[in-house]
């Protein structure tokens, strides 16, 4: 059974957002001076408003402020950390489990020792392949995982992406708003009797090929046994 979500203290809240700051403001040299801008110019307005109507506006410039502060950090940081997460091994994993919906990932369904990987990914477009690392390496694994899946996945819709900065790749930026503009072609059952017929096929056990090692064959006397039952 899922266990249930932690309640955030309001301490915690702000250690959470405190990170985030530092976070933003070491990797964008604009967040700075932008948040500047979000807390003067609302004060400003604040001020004036405060002198030509009454005391009654001050609540409202605090809010007005700290909803441009909080604008500026969700935009500045999300752009801090897709710059932070390009070129990094299972990043676009790590974004889909992030995103709201019911994304499964499994990650790594399939690697090789050089960091490429292919990231498993289903929710109501369909299966969704993600590769991660060398273009002709990734290639070869997504070939593999297509002819692998396409046994048991019947008529669901299958598509597959190459993250990264070259052409014909998809940048890790664009992979949240491209997830989301995909077609809703499976419903929520479609999408758990497909998780179950998928988790089936990762359980299977993959038999060595070739001969049996000679320490794991049976002796002969266990055959003559088996014979005489």
């Amino acid at each position: 059974m899922a266990k249930p979500e932690e309640k955030v203290t309001f301490g915690q809240r702000l250690k959470q957002i405190g990170m985030v700051f530092s976070f933003t403001a070491k990797r964008d040299k604009w967040f700075a001076p932008l948040v500047a801008a979000a807390v003067l110019i609302p004060l400003a307005l604040t001020v004036v408003a405060v002198i030509t109507w009454g005391w009654l506006w001050l609540p409202v410039g605090i809010l007005l402020t700290l909803l441009a502060v909080l604008i500026v950090l969700n935009l500045r940081s999300n752009a801090a950390m897709m710059t932070a997460a390009e070129g990094q091994p299972g990043a676009a994993a790590q974004l889909v489990e992030n995103m709201r919906g019911d994304w499964r990932v499994t990650t790594a369904v399939s690697s090789t020792t050089q960091m490429d990987m292919v990231h498993l990914v289903l929710g109501r477009p369909g299966v969704i392949l993600l590769a991660e690392g060398n273009p002709q390496r990734v290639r070869s694994l997504l070939g593999q995982e297509k002819r692998r899946l396409a046994k048991v996945i019947g008529n669901a819709p299958m598509y597959d992406y190459i993250v990264g900065t070259g052409e014909d790749e998809l940048s890790i930026r664009k992979l949240r708003t491209t997830l989301m503009r995909l077609p809703r072609n499976l419903t929520g059952k479609d999408v758990n009797a497909l998780d179950k017929r998928l988790t089936a096929l990762s359980a299977r056990p993959n038999l060595p090929k070739g001969a049996i090692p000679k320490n794991m064959r049976p002796s002969k006397g266990a055959f003559r046994q088996m014979r005489g039952r």
